[in-house]
């Protein structure tokens, strides 16, 4: 029998789908998930931040914001290739004289975690409705399995300095992707282009559709708040905690590795 992992496409992946989510900042929902995660990640001048599942720089830009351009650097990694381009011009934007501050590393942490990162690497991490499209399949039973979930939540904690924050969102259980949307339609008044705006949060809804339909088979991990703490203490974090954003459609979660 042939493996469904086989046959599982990736969408991630695709620069169709990345480039669809790049116009998700302008959604109101985003723009109070994206403050809201930047509230609890708090960054400080002279800081090395990871940005895990960066897709087109979000969070990054909102960290060198935030911090008034002091802190030290951000690494964003993301296993679309053509993110690259959003984080060039992110260097331009942010730091023209001095682009290695912001850099991009096209890697797909699903595989190998965070293996090409040393131990204590990082200060703190970010991460924006990411990890939990680490995926993983079982050939001898055939199904999917948490196991890369497990090992990239290990894997933060090991390229973390002792007292380095995890501050990340992931979505709930059975998102209702129509809240998301609703609550959305207040922002293309606001647009510069409302077609073009319209088109995007539809694009969006649909991939987001697919997504849920994964997790519902076991591909995708959309899992209950205890659930995420519990693997939080299983890999080693101490202090979670949590908060709905997102339309009630994410959690956000503060983890800190032990000093």
């Amino acid at each position: 029998m042939a493996s469904a992992a086989l046959h599982a496409r990736n969408f991630w992946m695709e620069a169709k789908c990345a480039k669809a989510f790049w116009g998700q900042h302008e959604l109101p929902v985003y723009r109070r998930l994206l403050a809201d995660t930047l509230d609890w990640a708090a960054p400080g001048p002279g800081e090395r931040w990871l940005d895990l599942g960066c897709g087109g720089g979000a969070l990054t830009r909102g960290l060198w914001e935030r911090s008034g351009g002091r802190i030290d650097s951000v690494v964003g990694v993301d296993c679309a290739e053509t993110n690259r381009h959003k984080y060039r011009q992110l260097q331009l934007d942010l730091t023209p004289a001095l682009t290695n501050r912001i850099q991009f590393v096209c890697h797909d942490f699903s595989f190998d975690g965070l293996s090409l990162f040393e131990h204590d690497s990082f200060d703190h991490a970010v991460s924006g409705l990411s990890i939990s499209y680490a995926q993983s399949f079982d050939e001898h039973t055939q199904t999917w399995t948490q196991t890369a979930y497990d090992r990239l939540l290990a894997d933060v904690l090991r390229v973390l300095r002792p007292g380095g924050r995890f501050v990340f969102s992931v979505n709930v259980p059975e998102p209702a992707w129509w809240k998301v949307g609703l609550r959305s339609l207040g922002g293309v008044f606001g647009a510069k282009n409302p077609l073009q705006y319209l088109k995007k949060s539809g694009r969006m809804l649909r991939y987001g559709a697919r997504l849920k339909r994964e997790a519902r088979c076991g591909r995708f991990h959309y899992l209950p708040s205890e659930a995420v703490a519990g693997k939080l203490g299983s890999a080693g974090f101490i202090g979670v905690e949590h908060r709905l954003s997102y339309a009630g459609q994410a959690y956000i979660f503060l983890a800190i590795k032990p000093v």
